[in-house]
C-alpha cells in the first residue's frame, strides 16, 4: 500500500506503513496526531479511547461483534441456508461481520438447519492457501481453546450438535465446522462473541421475538435478515439495534456504504463519504459583502 501512493505521486509520508507491538501503537497515540482508528477488540478500543481522550483526539472505533442472522417463516430457505454458511464461516468465522447467533422462527427451524448442515458437511477443511479450502485453522491455539469451551458450555446445558463439534486432530490449530441447535439464552455461545466456526441455532416464536433476541447483546455491529417481505422487513430494519442491517443477505464491507457499529461494536464510521467525513474537520466559512457592495453574504461549509 505505502509503494501504492508513492507510485500514485503523493508525497513522501503520506501513508506509511509501522510495525510494531502495544508500545508502539502507545507512542504513535502521544505523537502529535490528530486522529486515532482502531480496529480491535472492545477491551483494547476502550484503552485506546482513554489514551486518546487524554490529548482530546478523536477516536473511530471498530470493535466486535455477534451478529444476528434472523429467518421468518417466509423466507427462501435455500438462499438463507446458503447465506448462512457464507456468513458464518467467512475467514473460518473469525471477522468481525460474520454471522454469529442464528435466529429462526419455530416453523421453519428444523427445515433450515436441514439445509444448513447438508451443506456445512460439504465444506473442506485444510491449509487456507489452497484455492479449494473452505475452512482454515484459527489464529491460536488460545482461540481454539475459546471455541472448544463455548461448544462444551453449550453441550453440557443441552445444545445438540448436528455437525462437527471437535478439533481436528494433527498440525495446525483447527477445528470442525459446527452447527449446534437447541440452544438456549444462557449457553455462552450465544451471550458471547464466537470467533470461530461455530453456528448456534435459536428457535423462537416469531419474528418480533428473533429482533428482541438479536437486540439482547451488548454488541450492534451488523445483521442480516431473511424474508420475502420486504414491507415488513423496511419496518423490522427500524427496530434492529445495529449499525449495518442486510436484507436476504449476508453483511459485508463496500467502499460506497458506512461500515460501523453501535453499542460496543464501536464508534464512528469507516468508508463511503461518512468513513472520509470522519477524517476531516469541516469549516464554516461566512462571508460578509463589503460595504457599498451589491453582493449578498455567503455561507462555505
Amino acid at each position: 500500500l505505502e509503494e501504492a501512493f508513492r507510485e500514485a505521486g503523493f508525497p513522501d509520508g503520506t501513508f506509511q506503513v509501522v510495525v510494531g507491538d502495544r508500545s508502539t501503537a502507545s507512542a504513535l497515540i502521544d505523537s502529535p496526531i490528530s486522529l486515532v482508528s482502531l480496529t480491535g477488540s472492545v477491551g483494547t478500543g476502550v484503552q485506546v479511547a482513554q489514551q486518546a481522550a487524554e490529548h482530546l483526539k478523536k477516536a473511530i472505533l471498530e470493535l466486535g461483534g455477534s451478529d444476528p442472522f434472523l429467518v421468518a417463516d417466509d423466507a427462501d430457505l435455500d438462499a438463507a441456508a446458503k447465506g448462512a454458511v457464507a456468513g458464518r464461516f467467512v475467514n473460518t468465522g473469525q471477522s468481525c461481520i460474520a454471522a454469529k447467533r442464528f435466529l429462526v422462527v419455530d416453523s421453519v427451524a428444523e427445515e433450515l438447519t436441514a439445509r444448513f448442515v447438508e451443506q456445512v458437511r460439504t465444506l473442506r477443511v485444510g491449509d487456507p492457501l489452497r484455492p479449494t479450502t473452505d475452512i482454515g485453522p484459527l489464529v491460536n491455539e488460545a482461540q481454539r481453546e475459546e471455541i472448544e469451551g463455548q461448544v462444551k458450555d453449550a453441550v453440557r446445558k443441552g445444545a445438540r450438535v448436528e455437525v462437527g463439534g471437535k478439533r481436528l486432530p494433527g498440525p495446525g490449530w483447527f477445528y470442525e465446522p459446527t452447527v449446534l441447535s437447541r440452544v438456549t439464552r444462557t449457553m455462552r455461545v450465544l451471550r458471547e462473541e464466537t470467533f470461530g466456526p461455530v453456528a448456534p441455532i435459536l428457535a423462537v416464536p416469531d419474528l418480533d421475538a428473533a429482533v428482541r433476541e438479536a437486540n439482547d447483546s451488548e454488541f450492534g455491529l451488523g445483521a442480516s435478515l431473511w424474508t420475502q417481505d420486504l414491507k415488513r422487513a423496511e419496518g423490522l430494519v427500524r427496530q434492529i439495534d445495529s449499525g449495518m442491517v442486510f436484507v436476504n443477505g449476508v453483511v459485508k464491507s463496500d467502499p460506497r456504504m458506512p461500515f460501523g457499529g453501535v453499542k460496543h461494536s464501536g464508534i464512528g464510521r469507516e468508508l463511503s463519504r461518512y468513513g472520509l467525513l470522519e477524517m476531516v474537520n469541516i469549516k464554516t466559512v461566512q462571508v460578509f459583502p463589503a460595504k457599498g457592495t451589491s453582493q449578498t453574504a455567503q455561507t462555505v461549509e
